[in-house]
């Protein structure tokens, strides 16, 4: 009665940290400091309460699934400023899609974008590791094979796209990237950006672009996928890039994104949604079009983010393997032992952390497997002084 396909997702990664820290106690007297999820706890913008009021009588309309021609405007500009496309070169009409939120889309993507069969045999969804889960359940539900590429400290924690086996390249109809990079931060410059897509071309796939956390960097804006596209030519063909005000805006239960790219993969990206998706209510595409229209508050939480990792920096140091990411909000800290220091954190400092293994396929690789489980993630997602309590205790503990 059940479709034996999903048996090969494993647990969620929370499900798997909830299994492995709620057995154990906390130290009494000191306040639990979570930091594995990445949920942006900065405050929001004020004109965004202010404009859903303003809009709240919309809430007794259906809203359109692809949002308003509003939304989809102030999206193309923010593209074409952000990454300096041509005037005309995005069409908010016919390259662009709103989205509840960038999760549902970079799951339903894989349905318009996997075939049954290429080369005649399964096809492939190729993707970091560690990886973003919602990869994976995608080309699960596609019908694809997930073939995980190691993202590992000796090639910059990015996936080695120039060494990939031919005969995988001709099954594969997806790939996954992710600048700057869910769990490490990693940064992919320009040409990297375009090595991506010129396999894309020549092997006839999809290159997904995750800049969810684009928005949040340390010194200089990533590049991003459109951009490299556009640098090439040949428009956005096999392109497509997802974006969130999650991230950017710290408006993460407005669910709010988009994708944009490859014409032709919108368009059947859009039927498909029209038949299982929910469009964002007209006051959430009001509002999203006014934050997408706006950089000063951007500034300022990227401001707040990089307070945060100055203050990480002065008490880690150069102890746990600290670097400072290009991008995100995350440390990735070598520990030794993910799993062994997130249950001695969370015993003795009350800190919950999530084990980098968690992130990651095992693949049976040893290189991989050493590679991620010494590393531990940590979500700079809080305040300052919270940030600072949390960096004490977790250089108190482990150090």
């Amino acid at each position: 009665m059940l479709n034996s396909r999903f048996d090969e997702l494993r647990d969620y990664p929370f499900q798997r940290l909830r299994d492995l820290l709620d057995r154990h106690p906390t130290p009494a007297g000191r306040p639990v400091i979570n930091l594995t999820i990445g949920e942006p706890q900065h405050a929001y913008p004020d004109f965004v309460g202010r404009i859903m009021a303003e809009n709240a009588h919309l809430y007794g309309k259906y809203p359109p699934v692809a949002g308003t021609p509003d939304l989809r405007a102030a999206i193309g500009d923010w593209l074409t400023r952000r990454y300096r496309l041509k005037a005309g070169a995005l069409d908010p009409e016919r390259h662009i899609v709103p989205l509840g939120g960038t999760r549902e889309g970079l799951f339903m993507l894989a349905l318009a974008a996997v075939p049954e069969r290429k080369a005649g045999q399964r096809p492939v969804v190729l993707m970091p590791n560690p990886f973003y889960q919602v990869y994976a359940g995608a080309a699960v539900a596609a019908g694809g094979e997930a073939v995980f590429l190691p993202a590992l400290p000796d090639k910059g924690f990015l996936p080695d796209i120039d060494h990939i086996d031919p005969a995988v390249l001709d099954r594969t109809a997806m790939l996954y990237l992710c600048s700057p990079a869910n769990p490490q931060g990693t940064v992919a410059d320009l040409a990297y950006l375009q090595r991506a897509i010129r396999l894309a071309r020549k092997h006839d796939f999809v290159v997904v672009f995750d800049e969810c956390y684009a928005e949040i960097y340390d010194r200089d804006p990533p590049p991003g996928g459109l951009e490299a596209a556009a640098s090439l030519g040949d428009g956005f063909a096999n392109v497509a890039v997802f974006h969130s005000l999650s991230k950017r805006s710290s408006v993460p239960g407005l669910r709010s994104g988009f994708c944009a790219g490859d014409e032709k993969l919108m368009a059947v990206f859009s039927k498909i949604r029209t038949y299982g998706a929910a469009g964002l209510s007209l006051p959430a595409c009001a509002a999203s079009a006014a934050l997408w229209r706006d950089e000063a508050h951007v500034e300022a939480n990227r401001a707040l983010y990089r307070e945060k990792f100055d203050i990480a920096q002065s008490i880690i140091g150069n102890r746990l393997g600290f670097f400072r990411p290009a991008g995100g909000f995350y440390l990735w800290l070598d520990t030794g032992n993910g799993e062994e220091a997130a249950v001695k954190l969370w015993r003795e400092a009350g800190v919950r952390t999530l084990p980098g293994s968690y992130l990651t396929r095992d693949t049976g690789d040893a290189a991989t497997a050493a590679g991620t489980k010494p590393y531990l993630r940590i979500a700079l997602v809080d305040t300052a002084d919270r940030t600072r309590d949390a960096m004490e205790r977790v250089r108190d503990t482990l150090c």
